[in-house]
């Protein structure tokens, strides 16, 4: 992990997220002191901080779930906001747990995913069964959500950012609940979004999961 070279003026990588000053203010109370974050394709940027000092708030922000109050925040150009559908079609994120409907079981739920952001047929078949293969919860495809275990729901949650295209991944705390084996695993298909270009945020506690996947880092102070 560490800084990389943003390289010559002249031809030099277009960053997919690019953030000027953002910060958060709802009600009078600061959630997010100004903040600066750039992330070119195929890099891992990992937010560090206490709890309360406004990681969550900077995810909500770069995944256009909330409006800043001030500064600027872009990807691949566009103002970060999620009723632009070309926002939505670049950006997966898992921030809380999502909502699930109670009829589907995991792998109807992965199909139903992919199907919505174009993957249809045979290959949304193949996204969930390699999805769930990959977190070695393939035996459980057949079940439905609430009949999961803790951990096995993290890496079913983590399974809904990722079985869909996307070019920006954010992630909050994807270690919560997980063992060094699943972690590793959680690791493992994060290093393979950024090998297929994608741009990862990720707000983390686990130094070891940082180390593996992040190539920069920022730590965000309490407000």
């Amino acid at each position: 992990m560490g800084e990389h070279d943003d390289g010559p003026v002249n031809g030099a990588v277009q960053p997919l997220i690019e953030a000027d000053g953002i910060g958060a203010v709802i009600d009078g109370e600061v959630l997010l002191a100004p903040t600066d974050v750039r992330v070119d394709p195929g890099l891992a940027l990992a937010v560090r901080g206490r709890n309360g000092s406004g990681k969550t708030t900077l995810l909500r922000i770069l995944s256009g779930r909330l409006k800043p109050s001030s500064g600027t925040a872009t990807i691949a150009g566009r103002t970060i906001d999620d009723r632009d559908r070309a926002v939505r079609r670049s950006v997966s994120a898992l921030i809380g747990t999502p909502a699930y409907a109670p009829d589907l079981t995991l792998r109807e739920h992965l199909r139903y995913i992919s199907t919505t952001w174009g993957v249809t047929g045979g290959a949304a078949d193949a996204a969930a069964d390699e999805l769930l293969a990959a977190f070695r919860i393939d035996a459980l495809a057949r079940r439905f959500v609430h009949e999961l275990s803790s951990g096995q729901s993290q890496l079913f949650a983590l399974a809904t950012a990722l079985v869909r295209p996307f070019d920006v991944l954010i992630l909050d705390e994807p270690e919560q609940r997980l063992d060094a084996e699943r972690r590793g695993l959680v690791a493992d298909r994060v290093l393979l979004a950024k090998e297929r270009g994608a741009a990862v945020v990720f707000a983390s506690h686990n130094g070891e999961l940082i180390e593996r996947i992040a190539d920069e880092a920022i730590t965000v102070e309490a407000p």
